[in-house]
């Protein structure tokens, strides 16, 4: 008899309603040349986790083109338990990444990996599975950002909108080590944090205009990892990861193009030399990105919670508080 998996999934919209725990049948059967079967030690939940469960369309779309039980989680770290002749892995081999295409999500027991849509590290040994599943995602995320503004960065300065969220801060510290100048927004109360991360200067935004500072700074970039307008047209290059909106439970990245023409045409106008530069950006896959994360050093992983598998739902309110300071983790097996 096939022993079924715990999994955290959703079946409808309206978070956090939707999310439920439920068994799940493991992905059986022989492994193709360029998959892995992993046991999950530890996963993390992002923002766009909540925003998926929330979209109203899941209860208009039949189960035979979305599946019902929904996986939630992308981030992970484990033990390869079983790997095929190509992936490059052997049972029993510690690993971390990103995996944002799997049925059932990250928050399982067991995840079955195609290399070819993942991002699959060895984890460094001294790293605990809680740091090697907070990381790929905001680290990736991160690297992004940094990529598109690095072409305009001539002058070695940079702003980040938001310097102490999960994408932000590694923001600020991959800047610094560019040897670019940071200043970065956050509130007073993390100021010391930003600042080690790499930031030269703080913007608190519960005591001081934004966009003053910013504009006395003069960047070459923005990187806005908070959302709103106010910081537009101060930088040669914008780039943000959630557009105009700043509601923590809309979508972000290039898909708000499609319901807001006004972003669609600021971006049109930029490529054109009509206004300046600026992109609403959904992360690039690139190994390259993940790998460079091997230098990190370990006090520069910054984990906000740790919860227990059971209470992944607490875990999500503590995420939906827009006062983190790392990642929330989820222990997915001891």
């Amino acid at each position: 008899m096939i022993q079924e998996v715990k999994a955290w999934t959703y079946t409808h919209g309206g978070y956090p309603k939707a999310l439920q725990q439920t068994r799940l049948s493991p992905h059986v059967g022989p492994l193709g040349p360029l998959e892995l079967r992993v046991r999950v030690k530890a996963a993390s939940i992002n923002p766009v986790d909540a925003q998926l469960m929330g979209l109203p369309l899941w209860q208009y779309l039949p189960s035979f083109v979305i599946p019902s039980h929904k996986g939630v989680g992308e981030d992970f770290s484990g033990v390869v338990e079983d790997a095929g002749k190509d992936s490059g892995f052997h049972p029993g081999t510690e690993v971390f990444g990103m995996a944002p295409f799997i049925p059932g999500g990250t928050l399982q027991e067991t995840i079955r990996i195609n290399i070819k849509d993942s991002v699959v590290l060895p984890k460094p040994a001294d790293w605990s599975w809680e740091q090697a599943g907070a990381l790929p995602l905001v680290w990736i995320t991160a690297q992004t950002t940094i990529a598109e503004a690095e072409p305009f960065v001539k002058n070695g300065k940079l702003a980040v909108l938001g310097g102490s969220s999960s994408s932000g801060m590694y923001a600020v510290h991959i800047a610094r080590q560019r040897g670019w100048t940071v200043i970065a927004s956050c509130s007073g109360r993390n100021a010391d944090f930003v600042r080690s991360m790499g930031a030269s200067d703080i913007i608190d935004y519960t005591t001081t205009s934004v966009p003053e500072r910013v504009k006395e700074f003069a960047p070459d970039a923005i990187i806005d990892c908070v959302g709103g307008t106010e910081c537009l047209g101060i930088a040669k290059r914008y780039v943000t990861i959630v557009g105009d909106k700043t509601n923590r439970m809309s979508m972000g990245g290039r898909n708000i193009y499609l319901w807001n023409p006004q972003m669609l045409l600021r971006a049109l106008l930029g490529r054109v030399s009509l206004g300046r530069s600026y992109t609403c950006i959904n992360l690039f896959f690139k190994y390259s990105y993940l790998e460079e994360i091997l230098r990190l050093p370990r006090e520069k992983i910054n984990i906000d919670s740790t919860f227990d598998f059971d209470h992944v739902r607490e875990a999500f309110e503590r995420l939906n508080t827009g006062r983190t300071r790392g990642k929330v983790v989820i222990r997915v097996a001891p």
